[in-house]
Parts: structure tokens; C-alpha cells; sequence
């Protein structure tokens, strides 16, 4: 059975940390409004007087044993509060105020009260020496005992004790309290190191730079005011000014070289361990981050370093010719913490970067602009066999293979081809069977010198065309409609020129007839003419040969 004394520990221990629990809560809640006090000091209820030592006792550290006449309730209670002492606006002080009551008899003098900051280790404590009123004879007797004039900083942790004089082992009270933070309104509009300010701010995109003006912070302080980074903190960039108490304006401008999402605004009092304030107006501008890309020709390193601190994954992938989808290249998924590398890879100019948070994904190509050597690939024919031909601008070796496109971008191999070693600026020919054709049939070709390289293919190979280049169907298409159009203007031009002999041919033998028959007309009428003047020449001979 646990001793009455250990009963009372152990009930105080189990008091201390409820009441801890309930302070630890009731310190973020910034709808308290804080006691405020004139002066400090200490006070005892009525028929008591209490007065403080001059000198702090060291040995009343030392406990000693209880005496057995000691009441095991002596120190009955302790209760904790912060209160507030102002000078003027914006000018005031926090204190740690502590009410004690106490059994008193004849066997203590007095009591303790020590204030322990847990993150400084500071030690405050007072001791108290209490006397009875003479109208005051009893033996046991309640006496309350407040001071309040321990003097605390915002959000400090303190633990507070109240023991007797003379210190008896295991006689006390102990509790932790949390004082309240600048989050706290009361607190934050009137203890200085919490008035941290307001900022507003304006943006200048041609000069780059962010105007900002200051209200709301302490009188007769100067002002810092900053630009940064914040990651865990906030990592000064090189953008600073103080604005000087004396400065109606209360406004300053920044220069800064990229809008990033981690971009801050901050600013604080010009004393010690002022409270900070920081707005970030540029959260949602993530674009920016995904611009910083960079390869080293020399390393053949791709790499990229963000620029603020984010949760995403970093995979290379390559896109498709119709540009609706990058696919995922495998064993090259990232996680992002600081510097994201790929050694030894292919500069294809499909070959990109696939950045993916929780608000989406964003792609970037950075040898897409062709600045960077490649290769390309193609497909001619004659009529015994299909010509593969690989160009390359640097050395480099190629597996090729002969797949079924099941769906794009998915290629299931069926045939395994030479591998290909094709020399700086240099073409290779691999001769492959003119039986591979099919509209799902597909040539896939890719570098295995590198890590990471972006797969061709050529598809949809027709069985019947003298050239399967499958960057030349066009040019096919617009040959063929060439020699078709020229065919038919060729025929259109001879069929009108024939037409135009026919005509002249058919008016010769027009003109040839009418001139013929002129001619006989002519003849005709010569005859007819000879013909009649006999007849009259005979006729007159008759009449005269009759007279």
C-alpha cells in the first residue's frame, strides 16, 4: 500500500502535468486577454504578514526530514498567470505571477517560490517570511502568498516551485507553465520583441524590383527589411535595407532576380530578439522552378537543383512523335532532396525531364533546340531486301529490333537485329528481309553505349513502296500527284494541238472544194455560151437559105 506521502507526490505529479497540459493549450489560444498590473510585488491574504528576505537563502537548496507533527497538506494549492506591465503603448512587460496557499504552523517560517526558465536555465526565487496577526491564535491557520514579479519573455517554458522554510524533503509543489506567445493578440499588439510590423508591397517587373512599405512597428526603432529564400529559414539573398526611425516615408525597394514560389518579404524591429514577420505572395508561382535544367557536354552530367523547397519526383522520359505523351524511362525515377544528376545519357532531342508534385506534373526537353549532337534513323528498299540506315554525330553503338506495335507507345519485340557500332559522323546499313512490313509492324532502334537513351521507331512499313524513309511519305504522295498532274497536261496539250491541225486540215479541204467547183461553174458557163451563139448562127443561116 502506497504511503500517505507518496500518495500526495504522486497525486501532485499527476495535478502538475493536467495543469501543464491545459496552460501548454491554453498559450496558443490568442483570444486571452492578459491581467494587467500597475507594479509588481508580493502580498499575503488577511491576518498575515509576509515579508521578503534580503538576501536569497542558498541553503534552503538543502531539504531535510520532515518532522512527524508536519501536516502532510502544508502546501495546500499553487496556482500560475501571467500578467502585463505597461510604461506606454507598445511598451510593456510580462511577468509570471504566482499564488501559493499554505497550512502555516509552528513548524515553518516561511516559504520559497523559484521561477526555472527551461531554455535559459535562469533561476529566479524569493523568499518569504510569514508572521501571524496577534488576533490571530490558532494553531493551524490558511494563508495565501502572491508575488508576481518574475519577469518573463513570450513563449518562455518556466517550472515553478513552492517550498517551505525550512526546506522538509518531498514538501513542495511543482508545476511547468508555458507563457503565452506573440501569437497571443494581446501579447503580440504590446510586448516590443513581438511587434513585428505590416507589410505591403508593390511589384515592378520591368526593373525587377518589389516596392514595400511598413506600418504598424515600433516608434523610435529603425526597421530591417530583406528578401529571401525561406526554406527551413529563410536564407538572405542579398536584398537588405534598414529603414531609420526618422523616415516618414517608412518605405524601401528591393531588387531581386527571379519570382520564385519561396520567395519572402521579411521584416523585424531592430532589437534583440525581435519578433519576425514574412509574406510570401508568390507561392503558386511554381513554373519557374522547372527552368534551372543545365548539362555539362564535358561530364556528360544532366542536372537540376530546386531553387526552393519542395515534395516531388524527378523522371527522365521520352516523347512521342506526336508530342501527347513522354514516356517514362525505367530506373531513373528521383526522389527531390537537393541536387537531382543523370550521368552518361542520350542527348536525343526527345529526351526530356518529367517533374511531378501534388498539383501536377511539368516537362522540360532541354535538347530539344538541337544544339547538341544525335542521331536519326530510316528505312530504304530495293526490290530483294529493306535498308536500315543509322547516322550518328558521335561514336556510338545501337540495338535494333524488329516489334509488333500492340499500343503506342507499346512495342512488343519479335525479332532481335545486329547490334550496330556507327562511327563520329558516320552512316551504318543493316540489310533486313523486305517480309517485314505490316501496318504494326515497327523497327525500334536505341543506343546501349549510355545509361538512359530515347527508342525509335519506325511503322506502319507498306510492303510495295520503293522507299520506306518514314519521314518521306509526303514527298512520295506529292511525286506521284506530280507525274499524274503532268501526265494529263501533257495529253490535254497534245489532244488541243490536234485539235487545232484537225480544223486547219478540214478549212484547207473546205477552201479546195469551193475552188473546184468555181472552176466547173466557170467551165460550164463558157460551154453554154458557145453552145447558144451556134445555135443562133445555124439559125440564121436557116432563115436565110429559106428565103
Amino acid at each position: 500500500m502506497m504511503s500517505p506521502k507518496k500518495q500526495g507526490l504522486h497525486w501532485a505529479m499527476s495535478v502538475t502535468g493536467l495543469h501543464f497540459f491545459l496552460i501548454f493549450i491554453w498559450g496558443f489560444c490568442d483570444c486571452q486577454q492578459i491581467i494587467r498590473i500597475e507594479k509588481c510585488g508580493l502580498a499575503c491574504s488577511q491576518g498575515f504578514k509576509c515579508k521578503r528576505k534580503a538576501n536569497y537563502d542558498i541553503f534552503n537548496q538543502f531539504c531535510q526530514d520532515p518532522p512527524a507533527s508536519l501536516s502532510h497538506s502544508v502546501l495546500e494549492s499553487m496556482k500560475i498567470s501571467t500578467v502585463m506591465k505597461c510604461v506606454k503603448k507598445m511598451q510593456c512587460s510580462l511577468h509570471v505571477s504566482v499564488k501559493g496557499t499554505v497550512n502555516f504552523d509552528e513548524n515553518i517560517n516561511g516559504v520559497e517560490i523559484c521561477a526555472l526558465s527551461l531554455d535559459t536555465s535562469w533561476t529566479q526565487c524569493k523568499s518569504v517570511r510569514l508572521t501571524r496577526s496577534k488576533r490571530k491564535n490558532s494553531k493551524e491557520q490558511k494563508v495565501e502568498v502572491q508575488y508576481n514579479c518574475f519577469e518573463v519573455t513570450a513563449g518562455q517554458p518556466v517550472q515553478v516551485t513552492l517550498r517551505t522554510i525550512p526546506n522538509y524533503c518531498s514538501v513542495k509543489l511543482e508545476q511547468q507553465y508555458l507563457v503565452e506567445d506573440c501569437r497571443n493578440g494581446d501579447v503580440g499588439k504590446n510586448i516590443p520583441i513581438c511587434v513585428a510590423g505590416k507589410l505591403d508591397y508593390k511589384m515592378d517587373k520591368v526593373k525587377k524590383a518589389i516596392s514595400i512599405h511598413v506600418s504598424d512597428f515600433l516608434e523610435d526603432h529603425d526597421y530591417h527589411v530583406r528578401l529571401c529564400h525561406k526554406w527551413f529559414s529563410c536564407d538572405d539573398i542579398g536584398s537588405h535595407a534598414l529603414i531609420k526611425a526618422e523616415d516618414s516615408s517608412k518605405s524601401v525597394s528591393l531588387q531581386y532576380s527571379q519570382v520564385l514560389p519561396c520567395l519572402c518579404i521579411e521584416g523585424w524591429s531592430a532589437i534583440p530578439d525581435s519578433r519576425r514577420i514574412q509574406l510570401c505572395p508568390f507561392k503558386n508561382n511554381t513554373e519557374a522552378l522547372w527552368d534551372g535544367v543545365t548539362y555539362d557536354p564535358i561530364k556528360h552530367i544532366l542536372a537540376w537543383k530546386p531553387s526552393c523547397p519542395l515534395q516531388a519526383s524527378v523522371n527522365l522520359c521520352w516523347q512521342t512523335e506526336s508530342n501527347d505523351q513522354c514516356v517514362t524511362l525505367p530506373d531513373s525515377s528521383r526522389a527531390v532532396d537537393g541536387k537531382v544528376e543523370y550521368g552518361d545519357l542520350d542527348t536525343h532531342p526527345r529526351l526530356c525531364m518529367k517533374f511531378t508534385t501534388q498539383h501536377g506534373s511539368w516537362i522540360r526537353c532541354p535538347f530539344a533546340n538541337g544544339l547538341f549532337t544525335g542521331w536519326t534513323m530510316k528505312l530504304e528498299s530495293t526490290p530483294e531486301q529493306v535498308q536500315l540506315i543509322i547516322t550518328s554525330q558521335t561514336k556510338a553503338v545501337f540495338s535494333v529490333n524488329v516489334c509488333n506495335r500492340t499500343q503506342l507507345p507499346l512495342c512488343e519485340p519479335l525479332q532481335k537485329l545486329p547490334s550496330l557500332l556507327v562511327g563520329k559522323s558516320d552512316s551504318v546499313i543493316l540489310n533486313i528481309s523486305s517480309d517485314i512490313c505490316g501496318s504494326d509492324i515497327c523497327i525500334q532502334g536505341w543506343r546501349t553505349d549510355v545509361n538512359y537513351s530515347v527508342p525509335v521507331q519506325i511503322c506502319n512499313i507498306p510492303c510495295s513502296l520503293a522507299s520506306l524513309d518514314p519521314t518521306s511519305d509526303n514527298e512520295k504522295c506529292l511525286k506521284v500527284i506530280t507525274s499524274v498532274a503532268t501526265f494529263m497536261v501533257l495529253v490535254t496539250t497534245l489532244a488541243f494541238i490536234g485539235h487545232l491541225t484537225l480544223r486547219a486540215l478540214y478549212r484547207r479541204k473546205l477552201d479546195h472544194k469551193s475552188s473546184l467547183k468555181a472552176k466547173v461553174q466557170h467551165i460550164s458557163s463558157g460551154l453554154a455560151s458557145s453552145v447558144e451563139q451556134r445555135v443562133s448562127i445555124l439559125y440564121v443561116k436557116g432563115e436565110e437559105e429559106g428565103r
